[in-house]
């Protein structure tokens, strides 16, 4: 416990950085913009189908944007990038102010969903895994809490402002907050971790830089891909779906709701306690078991018809999806450098937004079809617990290649 502390206190400068930029990035998140969806949906006469169309299609084109934007974060340093980034995000804020038309709307939706979703986790990875090496999980975890904090607090906060003040007024409370917070961001991280993304331990800081064109190459990459999409994936797709499958079990509405707190709070302890087993086992060692909770509480979801089978589920997610954060932050600069993370890393966010984005539209569409959703949901546990014993596979082929790699570097 004293060298966590003692760890937080000598780079409390830039994991609060961090920490901060997944925070900001709850404002393009879905759980922030649902907490307006009536609102918008009534003001702009928008039936529920038009405004998630609307958001997929502007969280598509976002996903496609991140693949060449994304690349600025190896060009330029922190200082620089961050502060644009949040001027982005208080610009789309103030369009959503303003969505008088649906093109307004888009572009708000757009903007917040590329600069705030995409680009501020974007960043905020590409920076820990660039700035920390031995200590690479620690800090991918403390900084993910972020967003952990703000699906907690936001809500809430929200839900406050909206008794007081209008939807839109709330929106303009965002912008100026944003507009407050830019220069103290860009004083905070104009200064480069010493060393940049190399720490004192020879086995990890001889990973040689792979440019973009060289990770898309490489077969590796897109198994590696299938296994940490999986958790956006299916996520979001069961929580899409929530209100079918608690129709179709009889299940009191709030059921889900209250669930979400044990899914909570095991996704804060997880993601902790992932941060602690990247520092001391690696990220590739762990990436073959951590899908295992996550297909086991489909399964169980899938074939228990009792309330109490949510439970678990949300529990054993929990755990997979605490791992995923601090294992996303680590796997890729510990396979393919640091040289060129931002740009790699770019086509893997946009990857998993896509993912995010087309899970819930592929199993509303199987629905329609007539194809039962518990049985969806058991296909997709098999994949989880079938692309863990993939990726033990090929794991320890990535090992064996990176050690190589270091055979020749000395």
């Amino acid at each position: 416990m004293r060298a966590y502390l003692t760890f937080l206190g000598t780079n409390r400068r830039w994991l609060l950085g961090c920490f901060a930029l997944f925070l900001f990035s709850s404002f393009g998140q879905t759980f922030f913009v649902s907490l307006f969806s009536t609102a918008i949906r009534q003001d702009l006469d928008l039936t529920h189908g038009q405004f998630g169309s609307l958001f997929m299609i502007a969280t598509l084109a976002g996903a496609l944007v991140m693949t060449q934007l994304g690349k600025v974060v190896d060009r330029y340093g922190a200082g620089r990038v961050i502060p644009v980034l949040m001027l982005m995000l208080a610009l789309g804020a103030a369009m959503m102010a303003l969505a008088t038309h649906v093109w307004i709307l888009f572009l708000a939706l757009f903007a917040l969903r590329l600069f705030g979703q995409g680009m501020m986790t974007h960043t905020s990875f590409t920076l820990t895994g660039r700035w920390f090496v031995r200590d690479r999980g620690r800090a991918t975890s403390v900084a993910t809490l972020g967003l952990n904090s703000g699906e907690a607090v936001l809500p809430l906060v929200v839900i406050a402002v909206l008794a007081v003040v209008g939807w839109k007024e709330t929106w303009w409370v965002v912008v100026a907050l944003l507009l407050l917070l830019a220069w103290p961001m860009s004083a905070l991280m104009r200064r480069e971790r010493a060393p940049a993304g190399v720490d004192d331990d020879p086995a990890v800081a001889t990973v040689r830089g792979w440019t973009r064109r060289q990770t898309l190459r490489d077969p590796y990459f897109y198994l590696l891909l299938t296994a940490m999409a999986a958790p956006a994936l299916i996520g979001n797709t069961v929580f899409f779906h929530q209100a079918h499958l608690t129709e179709l079990r009889g299940w009191e509405p709030a059921l889900f709701a209250s669930a979400f707190s044990v899914y909570a709070v095991t996704t804060v302890v997880f993601n902790l306690v992932g941060g602690f087993l990247v520092d001391r086992l690696t990220a590739l060692r762990l990436v073959p078991v951590y899908l295992v909770p996550l297909g086991l509480g489909l399964l169980v979801l899938a074939a228990v018809e009792g309330p109490w089978s949510i439970v678990v589920f949300m529990l054993l997610y929990g755990i997979t999806n605490g791992l995923s954060l601090s294992l996303f932050g680590a796997v890729w600069p510990e396979v393919y450098g640091v040289e060129h993370l931002g740009s790699i890393r770019s086509v893997i966010v946009a990857v998993l937004v896509l993912a995010s984005a087309a899970g819930p539209g592929v199993a509303g569409l199987l629905i329609d079809a007539g194809v039962a959703y518990p049985t969806q949901i058991a296909a997709l546990g098999a994949y989880c617990l079938l692309a863990s014993i993939t990726v033990a596979w090929f794991v320890s082929r990535i090992r064996s290649r990176l050690r190589n790699d270091r055979a020749l570097a000395k």
